[in-house]
């Protein structure tokens, strides 16, 4: 067994927070680079070039990347071996929430999260609670991967239970067409995740962990689809901020589960241009 200090997670959860919001890691500042080589409409250049001073800005003033702070999205892998101390609870989620609060109140970063999502909606004032998804595995590992997902984005997500029939193809335009619903809407250009398979709850969670992957899917096949609809949707000509331009999407990621024989469940998870992450390993 080994003991974590409670006070360890909350400091290094909030130090995240901040961190996340302010500075883009190297993986999703290449896609800017990368966008800008491709691009040849003047207006679409622009509008990277802004994104890529925005960056600079944001960190030599310690400001955030976007003011919307976004719903604080955590996947947490602990290990069996794993045992927290020292803190008002034994419980890692509530050490996370803990680590949210500080964070955002000392990062001075915006609280987004209402506690009543129809009727009184009143803030909560301190942006939790978070969204935490939490996998257990044998050993003595805590990761903990943070994403703020921004509103516009989350709002453009879709999912849609397909039927086995439908097949690659079916899943390909379901895709396309939710990146063309979403039009300008989602700050483009987007980083796509995609999850099929499970069930109707458990193919939304999967479109959002593909968000937090910076490579191609190990399946070749998923890859290739990987491809397929990055290609596909670049093809649109929604370009950044959706004035028109050949990149619309940096990157597609897909993860997949196994389903019932007689389903097809299909979501997609879309993120905007500054795709945020900070991951914390104790």
């Amino acid at each position: 067994m080994r003991t974590v200090d409670y006070a360890s997670v909350v400091d290094e959860v909030a130090s995240a927070c901040i961190r996340a919001n302010r500075e883009l890691p190297e993986f999703s500042l290449s896609y800017y680079r990368t966008a800008l080589k491709r691009e040849t409409d003047n207006r679409a250049r622009s509008i990277i070039d802004r994104y890529i001073q925005n960056v600079a800005v944001a960190a030599e003033r310690s400001l955030p990347l976007c003011q919307d702070t976004g719903t604080a999205v955590f996947f947490i892998t602990i290990g069996n071996g794993i045992t927290l101390a020292g803190g008002p609870s034994p419980l890692i989620c509530d050490a996370v929430n803990d680590g949210v609060r500080k964070g955002y109140a000392e990062g001075y970063l915006r609280k987004s999260i209402v506690s009543d999502p129809l009727y009184e909606r009143k803030n909560s004032t301190d942006n939790t609670p978070s969204i935490i998804h939490l996998e257990q595995c044998e050993g003595d590992i805590l990761e903990i991967e943070y994403a703020p997902k921004g509103g516009g984005a989350e709002n453009m997500s879709r999912l849609k239970m397909m039927t086995p029939a439908d097949g690659e193809e079916g899943v390909l335009d379901f895709v396309v067409q939710t990146v063309k619903e979403a039009g300008g809407n989602p700050c483009p250009p987007v980083v796509i995740g995609v999850g099929i398979g499970g069930n109707f709850e458990r193919c939304t969670y999967l479109a959002k962990k593909a968000l937090f992957r910076e490579e191609p899917h190990s399946d070749q096949r998923y890859a290739a689809l990987e491809q397929k609809i990055l290609q596909a949707v670049n093809a649109l000509g929604i370009g950044p901020q959706g004035f028109g331009g050949k990149v619309t999407a940096f990157d597609a990621h897909i993860e997949y589960e196994p389903c019932h024989i007689a389903s097809l469940p299909v979501a997609v998870n879309i993120n905007c241009h500054v795709h945020r992450h900070a991951v914390i390993s104790l």
